[in-house]
């Protein structure tokens, strides 16, 4: 529930709406799953929530460690799919990397989590649990700069196929009762969903990625087989129109994996920097991460390198993402969990 639905709930109970708050806090700030341990909340109320409400976290099935710091959990979910959440450490930031369905059905080729299939969306709880329990954990270990300030979803799942969950969950993400995140500290990624994107914009003010990854349709559509059915002017376009209701320093996020001799030259460069132009963006080059049967090879550095100077010099800033976790499977592409595969891979496209 955010803020509103729990108020509501308490004036059905008898009570005052500022229980809400109370309890937010409890669960969402100082992680506590038991409530009589909510010690301002009176003892008849917590027997009451006791009998009408859980608090249950999904079980933590492999918890790992990156040579980097990067640190991933596998989660199992209470049907027995798993997913898999990725916390990033770094000097001035925390960010916490979410998964939004059990699987993904966009068969993108480049990504590993697209081989396991597709077995359903994540509920707003199982959202919320993710962030919940990542929290939780690093407070456990009370080690200091371990902070989760940054939240992007960009795990396994595509957000804008999940749409009402995922904005549900943003709701309780930015309340200051519950996770208090600034809105440029919570990113939405999404390979181009047109109709959810622009409801978003008329939600949320988050930030926004595009997994974009090529500059025609016809490599699009083998990289991003979405793009078939949303090619990239109306993509483009609806960049443009989600921009207009944005505060005046905005700018979207473009992701473009690079892929050895497939999308990497400065002519694709200057394709981009075309395709991209009147648009206030940053790009942000993310070095392919190889998985068995991929067909991809990794650009090398120098050719990641003149790609980025070559959009540097066209005025656009850009940046090559560090390469995070792959040690344990965590970088980018890499989530894969344990899917139970219910997609049906000719009916998956399914408008928000």
């Amino acid at each position: 529930m955010n803020r509103q639905e729990m108020e509501a709930f308490f004036v059905s109970l008898g009570e005052k709406p500022f229980r809400a708050s109370q309890i937010l806090k409890w669960l969402h700030q100082q992680h506590v799953a038991d409530f009589a341990q909510m010690t301002n909340v009176s003892k008849p109320m917590q027997q009451r929530l006791a009998e009408l409400a859980c608090i249950e976290a999904p079980e933590v099935a492999v918890d790992q460690l990156s040579i980097d710091g990067t640190r991933k959990w596998a989660l199992r979910l209470h049907d027995g799919n798993v997913i898999e959440t990725v916390f990033i450490p770094e000097d001035d930031r925390g960010t916490l990397c979410i998964s939004s369905q059990v699987g993904c059905a966009l068969d993108c080729s480049f990504c590993s989590t697209a081989r396991q299939g597709f077995s359903r969306n994540l509920t707003v709880d199982e959202i919320l649990a993710q962030i919940w329990l990542a929290g939780k954990l690093l407070k456990e270990e009370g080690k200091s700069g371990r902070n989760i300030t940054n939240l992007v979803l960009m795990g396994m799942g595509e957000p804008m196929l999940n749409y009402e969950n995922v904005v549900r969950a943003i709701d309780i993400f930015l309340d200051d009762f519950a996770y208090g995140l600034s809105k440029r500290r919570v990113t939405v990624s999404t390979a181009g969903v047109i109709p959810a994107m622009d409801r978003l914009a008329d939600r949320h003010d988050v930030q926004l990625a595009i997994s974009l990854h090529a500059v025609n349709d016809e490599l699009r559509n083998e990289l991003v087989p979405l793009n078939k059915k949303y090619p990239l002017k109306d993509l483009l376009a609806a960049c443009h129109r989600f921009m207009e209701k944005q505060p005046a320093r905005a700018r979207i996020t473009i992701e473009y994996v690079m892929l050895d001799g497939v999308n990497d030259s400065l002519k694709d460069a200057q394709a981009l920097i075309k395709l991209l132009s009147g648009l206030s963006v940053m790009v942000n080059l993310i070095p392919f991460n190889p998985f068995p049967g991929s067909g991809y090879k990794t650009s090398s550095a120098e050719a990641v390198k003149r790609f980025q100077t070559k959009l540097h010099d066209a005025g656009i800033t850009t940046v090559i993402r560090k390469k995070r976790g792959d040690d344990i499977d965590a970088a980018c592409g890499q989530l894969v969990g344990k899917v139970a595969d219910r997609s049906r891979r000719t009916e998956k496209f399914i408008t928000p």
